[in-house]
């Protein structure tokens, strides 16, 4: 019995002594960890950019946009004019060509002379109002003769009443005459001197450009003929091709993203203000959009687009592809949060991407960052990112 209570006593002594054992180990190693923890350093997550690097780096900075990245319709279309900004110029009575100097692209002003045409016709016309002047004048004193006489029961009423009719249609001749005369571009000042001319001017009758031009000095032209064309740039609208099944999506005041074929971004702004009612051979209907003024920097009647049309739905925020960075699988934007003499400070946020589409992506800031205040990199993100990562290593 005393040999069995020996044994159990060695067992339970022998069982702690190894228990001791093992929790010694754990016991350093937690020690060397908490120790290690605390001599290492966290990697920062802000930088500040001297001026110099924010201009090397190219950094450019922009807000979080809403966009309806899931319903976006894709269309292509044109820079068009206003119709009733876009001028047809012809001769009214046809001639021969005396001047023209005007070249596609070239500005006009309202009232200039665009072109001199020469036409026997035109000394006909002059030579017919001179002469229905002359007899207006006459015709105007007969009939206040024959109105006095009358007036004294001296003549007959039918003699005034002859007069009197012979004066309206002199009137009228003469007024018709003067428009043929004003029509054709004939100066009246000259031709109530007693002066006849051979020529007559055409005037544009708007300041804009000359969109064609169809004239050279000698050519006889009729009066169906199309001279010039004249367009004014400050109506410029976009022309955009719907293919038919997309059009019961598109309404009035949509919002509409474009750019020029050679935009890599999406960064000009209209609105549709007019939906065509049929559909072309091509089964495409045209939906017209005006934009404002801002945006026309550089675009001239004729140019290719390729537009979005937002369709409606819940928006969410979003950034250009190149604004997020990866670091260690994960994703990050980076804040400017502030700005001094000294440069510029940006703060490395995560996010999370959500839809992406073309150019943009959806983006799922934290609860701490406001979309509508946030200022975010959206050029030269990756500069900061290996910036900020040499920093760290060298801490």
């Amino acid at each position: 019995m005393n040999d069995f209570k020996k044994l159990g006593l060695r067992l339970v002594f022998g069982l702690g002594l190894l228990t001791a054992c093992n929790r010694s180990p754990e016991k350093a190693d937690d020690d060397t960890v908490q120790k290690d923890s605390t001599q290492q350093t966290a990697p920062p997550d802000r930088i500040t950019f001297s001026k110099d690097q924010y201009t090397m780096a190219s950094i450019q900075t922009g807000k979080v946009e809403s966009r309806h990245l899931s319903s976006l319709i894709k269309v292509n279309g044109m820079i068009d004019v206003e119709p009733s900004s876009v001028v047809t110029i012809s001769a009214p009575l046809g001639g021969y060509v005396k001047s023209a100097g005007l070249l596609p692209g070239q500005a006009i002003r309202k009232g200039q002379v665009i072109a001199t045409l020469e036409n026997p016709e035109f000394i006909n016309i002059q030579e017919q109002y001179l002469e229905s002047s002359s007899r207006l004048t006459l015709l105007q004193q007969e009939y206040e003769r024959q109105l006095l006489l009358r007036k004294q029961d001296v003549n007959a009423a039918k003699t005034l009443q002859q007069v009197t009719s012979d004066l309206q249609v002199m009137q009228a001749r003469v007024s018709a005459l003067e428009a043929k005369i004003t029509m054709a571009g004939i100066s009246k000042k000259g031709l109530n001197d007693g002066k006849i001319s051979a020529s007559a001017s055409l005037y544009a009758p708007m300041t804009g450009y000359v969109k064609t031009s169809n004239v050279n000095i000698g050519k006889y032209v009729n009066p169906t003929d199309v001279l010039f064309e004249l367009a004014n740039k400050n109506a410029l609208h976009l022309a955009l091709n719907v293919f038919e099944k997309d059009i019961d999506q598109i309404r009035v005041s949509q919002s509409i993203r474009f750019g020029l074929g050679s935009d890599p971004q999406m960064n000009r702004r209209a609105t549709v203000f007019l939906i065509g009612q049929a559909t072309a051979e091509n089964r495409m209907i045209p939906v017209h959009c005006h934009f404002p003024k801002s945006m026309s920097q550089g675009l001239l009647p004729g140019m290719y687009v390729k537009a979005w049309i937002e369709k409606a739905g819940q928006t969410v925020p979003v950034l250009p592809l190149e604004a997020i960075v990866q670091s260690e699988g994960k994703d990050y934007i980076f804040r400017q949060v502030a700005q001094s003499d000294q440069g510029f400070t940006y703060q490395m946020i995560p996010v999370k991407k959500g839809i992406q589409q073309d150019n943009l992506t959806e983006v799922i800031l934290p609860s701490t960052v406001s979309a509508q205040d946030a200022i975010i990199v959206t050029k030269g993100a990756y500069a900061i990112l290996s910036a900020l990562i040499n920093a760290g290593e060298e801490e």
